[in-house]
């Protein structure tokens, strides 16, 4: 199929889109949210599998190597389709924020790691980083 023809395929499933919500406003609102949802979703899935790998004993206990892997296919997926509304740089920097911060509050939850105020002031700091991010997001 040639480039014009899937460009006017393409133009044509915008068009209908676009009546269906009343001039496309409505479509990219949910687009950018489903974005943001998925986002969300794909952050708290790389906790997750850190917590999976932690106890795969270094992949070599079955089910626990399993789910991680499970859980990086869905986080992976799920970062793919909020890559479709989202800018690439706030994406990833989200994403991966929700991952670190997620994994260090997992760590003193269930593993008793330190929570002196110097490890809470810089988990706010990301968490800070992270709403900037999202509040300064043209979607």
């Amino acid at each position: 199929m040639s480039h014009a023809c899937r460009a006017n395929i393409a133009r044509r499933k915008r068009s209908l889109i676009e009546r269906r919500t009343n001039g496309g406003a409505f479509s990219r609102k949910l687009v950018a949210v489903t974005g943001w949802i998925a986002l969300l979703v794909a952050g708290l899935l790389e906790v997750a599998w850190a917590l999976g790998l932690k106890h795969s004993d270094g992949l070599t206990r079955f089910w626990p190597t399993l789910a991680t892997v499970v859980a990086i296919g869905f986080s992976f997926a799920l970062m793919a389709i909020a890559l479709r509304s989202l800018p690439f740089g706030t994406a990833y920097a989200v994403w991966t924020g929700i991952g670190a911060v997620g994994s260090i509050l997992v760590g003193m939850l269930l593993y008793s790691e330190p929570t002196d105020p110097v490890r809470i002031l810089c988990l706010t700091l990301i968490i800070a980083g992270m709403i900037g991010l999202k509040l300064n997001s043209p979607v």
